[in-house]
């Protein structure tokens, strides 16, 4: 599959997409964003894959929507349900853990795209900026929604608000980010991390991120009867079977996947 506005890599079982817009500090376009809906499409369906890398080209993440696609004509509503919501959604329902490699700036919806991505790991020089307030709009791209749940609702008001950028340090402490990496680093240690999550049991990391993601709004008994559903496929999957057996034999899981 070619992209024009993406990079597309395959290593084991990690697959790397890199937003590939360097010039512009890889800011969306409308063809950017339906590569991306795409790229994660056909990972989901690719059974070697077990990971996804989300990157980006030279010194930014991404500086979110290229605003030269907007004028006083643009129709917000539209846009964001045409262009956004779709990569969101294929986010969100890819059973595959997602790793957004904050390699430099994100901005603005770019900031969106990493708070949907499952875990975070940020370079040392990079930051978080949220862009929104600058222009007179709201923060979109689902970062309203995400935002609150990782950090509460004081802290994700200010960020949303007031925009002071967020750097790396700071935002490993708020939760936002799950790891910090030195440049000289980075390039090792995502790829480590990377190596790491492919290789968990992938049935039960699918289950996870599906009801957590629905206990946010489940009532408490809804959700114990989700979780016992749940439980009973994870209980049946080979990759268990061989965690029972790695921990009677004391030894490290090979999980399969299966």
């Amino acid at each position: 599959m070619n992209f024009e506005t993406l990079l597309v890599e395959k290593k084991g079982k990690v697959l790397t997409i890199t937003l590939h817009r360097p010039k512009a500090y890889n800011a969306f376009t409308e063809q950017m964003n339906r590569e991306i809906v795409k790229a994660l499409r056909a990972a989901t369906k690719d059974e070697r894959v077990t990971c996804i890398v989300i990157t980006g080209s030279g010194k930014a993440f991404c500086s979110g929507q290229d605003l030269a696609g907007v004028d006083e004509n643009t129709n917000h509503a539209s846009f964001l349900r045409e262009r956004y919501h779709p990569m969101l959604q294929a986010l969100k329902e890819t059973p595959k853990p997602v790793i957004a490699a904050i390699n430099g700036t994100a901005a603005g919806a770019g900031m969106g795209l990493a708070f949907a991505c499952d875990f975070r790991l940020m370079k040392h020089n990079a930051k978080l900026v949220s862009a929104f307030m600058n222009i007179g709009l709201i923060p979109d791209s689902g970062f309203l929604y995400m935002l609150p749940r990782l950090v509460g609702y004081g802290k994700a008001l200010e960020i949303a608000a007031l925009g002071k950028p967020l750097l790396a340090e700071e935002s490993l402490k708020l939760g936002l980010v799950t790891e910090v990496f030195d440049e000289d680093e980075w390039d090792d240690k995502v790829e480590e991390f990377a190596e790491r999550v492919a290789n968990l049991p992938t049935k039960a990391f699918s289950l996870i991120k599906r009801y957590m993601l629905d206990s946010m709004h489940t009532e408490y008994e809804t959700f114990l009867e989700q979780e016992s559903f749940a439980q009973r496929i994870a209980g049946l999957t080979e990759d268990h079977q061989e965690g029972l057996r790695a921990f009677v034999e004391k030894r490290k899981p090979n999980f399969t996947g299966r």
